[in-house]
């Protein structure tokens, strides 16, 4: 690691065995962060909107945001991307939160306030969604620096 490349942290990603166990825990994960949103969209009630906006989609964004800064800080201040920490990220960051949130289902649903002649409401969401995302996920990040911090790790 004299050049300060880590080439051992995706050593066992490159055996076949080592793959197929990193792709099944995204698999599970991405399994449950998907019944989790679909949950959540039950919760809030099917086509949840306020002032146009889809509740379901918008509370999972920024939640799934907040989560995966205070995640993906909280691993980084463990150790490197690799074993243990690795496959958390894997099975928690990419499966649970990649599954529990939409980019998709977000961009769809702008679309469609778009194309309903609702432009502001449309661009509104967007925007809001995006530098609320952005704030819930930096927000996340210092949380999980709040929490090193009271467990005495570095800041």
């Amino acid at each position: 690691m004299a050049d300060g490349i880590d080439r051992t942290a995706g050593a066992a990603a490159s055996r076949p065995t080592g793959r197929i166990a990193e792709l099944a825990l995204v698999f599970i994960g991405g399994a449950a962060g998907s019944l989790a949103r679909f949950g959540l969209a039950v919760a809030l009630g099917a086509g949840a909107e306020a002032d146009g906006w889809p509740l379901g989609t918008f509370a999972a964004n920024l939640t799934g945001a907040f989560l995966l800064g205070l995640l993906v800080e909280s691993l980084g201040r463990i150790g490197p991307d690799a074993g243990r920490l690795r496959s958390a990220r894997l099975l928690l960051g990419t499966g649970v939160l990649g599954g529990f949130t939409t980019y998709s289902m977000f961009a769809t649903e702008v679309a469609q306030l778009l194309l309903a002649l609702r432009p502001l409401e449309g661009l509104a969401y967007a925007l809001v969604t995006l530098v609320v995302g952005g704030a819930a996920s930096w927000a996340g990040v210092l949380a999980a620096r709040g929490l090193a911090r009271r467990r005495g790790g570095a800041t």
